[in-house]
């Protein structure tokens, strides 16, 4: 359904863009007809935030030489224009719920719960289903430190009037349950100041969930590997290495005296894990490539330099995998660590072809903000970890 809309944007609101010379109200939608004032891919970029703060979807349409035909009630009397904005009201959903975002986030509540309780906390979950809400602490971990981090760019966008939408959260029932969350920025970035604001405040709100859920994590008592599990006869198991900024929190514990002592067959519990997934996906956000938070952050800095340091992220990342690759001993199944950044390699790929947000307006940034954004990537150097994790006979 339809969210009640408000009045449309005048002809004049729209000056800036578009040069209206026609207006056709067409039941619950408008349509502006006339010439773009800018390259016809920017016009609804431009004029989207205008339009999404009054209730209206946009779109623009090519129109043919003849113009329209249908029956709407003309606004304002012109001839016929090879281009039209057709302006709908927003569509939300029954009593305007984002139902795509809430149907994705209880799906990966439910894998995280089932991934959580299966294979962190060893329920079997199978023999007693119910138990599966034990995970709870460590769902409210992973999800909480990646919705802050995605809520920390919703917040700075809307506060520039940039569109964007909530958060879609990605299920995956296996590993961690989920592979992130990510947000769409629909409407035109404002300058380089909103540019790097919005891509800054993901990272920054996501570390201070992640630290928060690590401290906390290290602090809880251990779970207890169940003796079938360590006679079930595995082959292999998945080894975690810890970035620095973890190391750096598990000696801060250690020394406040909050530190939990770890028996025989004992394991940390899994919310110290979710905060481990927090570095490892806020290090692959701050990539300087496309239109990761890096390349947000990078881009806002040094303009269109962004995109030569771009070009040199996929060789980086395929290097390393080669690295790995000659010299560490092959795992006992499977591909090996290296396979992960060569998987990034490629995926940087297309991220530095695509190309970087570009904003409106290209003025440098202040110094106070380039400081913040180098202190940021050294936060991000400190969640790195060439070989995050490996798998060993066990």
């Amino acid at each position: 359904m339809s969210r009640p809309a408000d009045e449309p944007p005048s002809p004049a609101d729209l000056s800036g863009a578009f040069h209206v010379a026609a207006v056709r109200q067409d039941g619950e939608a408008v349509r502006y007809f006339g010439d773009p004032l800018v390259p016809p891919d920017a016009v609804v970029d431009e004029l989207g935030p205008l339009f999404s703060r009054r209730g209206f979807d946009l779109r623009l349409e090519r129109q043919s030489a003849t113009g329209t035909t249908d029956g709407g009630h003309d606004l304002v009397s012109a001839p016929p224009q090879p281009y039209a904005l057709v302006a709908e009201p927003t569509t939300t959903g029954p009593d305007g719920v984002p139902w795509l975002n809430v149907g994705l986030l209880l799906a990966t509540i439910a894998s995280s719960l089932y991934v959580g309780a299966s294979s962190w906390y060893y329920i079997p979950v199978t023999e007693q289903p119910l138990r599966i809400f034990e995970a709870w602490p460590f769902v409210a971990a992973m999800l909480g430190v990646l919705g802050i981090h995605e809520l920390g760019h919703y917040a700075a966008a809307r506060y520039y009037g940039v569109d964007v939408t909530l958060p879609y959260f990605i299920p995956f029932p296996s590993l961690l349950g989920t592979l992130g969350a990510v947000i769409n920025i629909r409407g035109q970035i404002p300058d380089r100041r909103a540019l790097f604001d919005i891509g800054v405040a993901g990272p920054l709100a996501g570390l201070v969930a992640t630290v928060v859920v690590t401290v906390v994590g290290l602090t809880l008592e251990p779970i207890t590997v169940p003796q079938s599990v360590l006679d079930g006869g595995a082959q292999y198991a998945f080894r975690f290495h810890d970035p620095l900024l973890m190391q750096g929190l598990q000696g801060f514990v250690d020394v406040m005296g909050w530190g939990v002592e770890y028996g025989p067959n004992e394991s940390v519990h899994p919310v110290v894990f979710a905060g481990w997934a927090g570095m490892f996906f806020t290090f692959l956000n701050l990539l300087p490539v496309g239109q990761l938070d890096g390349g947000h952050i990078v881009r806002a800095i040094v303009g269109q330099r962004q995109e030569t340091i771009a070009a040199a992220v996929p060789g980086a990342l395929f290097a390393l995998a080669g690295f790995l690759y000659l010299t560490r001993d092959a795992p006992p199944i499977g591909f090996g660590v290296w396979s992960l950044w060569a998987f990034w390699g490629l995926f940087a790929t297309g991220l530095a072809y695509a190309g970087p947000a570009r904003p409106t307006v290209d003025e440098p940034l202040d110094r106070r903000r380039i400081l913040l954004g180098i202190a940021t990537f050294a936060l991000g150097v400190a969640c790195f970890t060439p070989v995050p994790f490996e798998i060993v006979a066990a």
